[in-house]
C-alpha cells in the first residue's frame, strides 16, 4: 500500500504526509491501548463452578456458564447449563443450551436441549432443537418474541396448573 502511494503520488505531497504519520499513530496508540481494555465484540463468559451453589436470581447481559446449581431464575444472553448443572427456576436468555438438569421456565430466541439435558418444565421459544436422548416433560410453544412474554403465559392458561385444576374440582 505504502508503495503504491508513492508511486502515485508527487514527492513533495509524499514528503508532507511524512510528518503526519508519526502524528497519527501517537493519537491512535492511545485509543489502540484502550480499546483492549474495553472489549467490545465478543466477552468471555460468566463461569459458576460445578462446587457453587448460588441462592437468588441472577441477571446480566452477557454470557453465563452454569456448572454448579442455581435456586432461582437467571436472565442472560447466552445460558450454557453445563452437565453436572441444576437450575430451580426460570431461565430468559436470548441463546441457551441445556446440557444439565433445568426444572422450571425455559423462554428464550434460540433453545437447544442436547442429549444429556433433564427438563421439567414449559419451553417457550421461537426456535428449538432437541437432540435425540434428551429428557424433557412440559409443553412447547413458539412465539415470535418468547422473551417479552414474561409470566403472563401461566396466567393466561390455568387449566394447565395443578393448583388451579385442584381449585377447580373443589369448587
Amino acid at each position: 500500500m505504502f508503495s503504491k502511494s508513492r508511486i502515485n503520488e508527487p514527492g513533495p505531497k509524499a514528503e508532507a504526509e511524512k510528518p503526519k504519520a508519526p502524528e497519527a499513530p501517537m493519537m491512535t496508540k492511545p485509543a489502540m491501548d484502550f480499546t483492549p481494555s474495553a472489549p467490545k465484540g465478543k466477552t468471555v463468559a460468566s463461569v459458576l463452578s460445578s462446587d457453587l451453589t448460588v441462592v437468588g436470581n441472577l441477571r446480566t447481559t452477557g454470557d453465563i456458564q452454569v456448572e454448579g446449581t442455581v435456586e432461582g431464575d437467571i436472565r442472560a444472553h447466552l445460558l450454557t447449563v453445563g452437565e453436572s448443572a441444576t437450575i430451580r427456576g426460570e431461565i430468559v436468555a436470548d441463546d441457551i443450551v441445556v446440557n444439565g438438569r433445568v426444572i422450571g421456565r425455559v423462554r428464550g430466541l434460540k433453545v437447544r436441549l442436547t442429549s444429556t439435558a433433564r427438563v421439567e418444565g414449559d419451553i417457550i421459544h421461537k426456535t428449538i432443537a432437541i437432540e435425540s436422548g434428551a429428557h424433557f416433560e412440559g409443553s412447547v410453544q413458539r412465539q415470535e418474541d418468547p422473551l417479552s412474554s414474561g409470566r403472563v403465559t401461566s396466567a393466561t392458561m390455568p387449566s394447565m396448573r395443578p393448583d388451579a385444576l385442584a381449585a377447580g374440582d373443589a369448587g
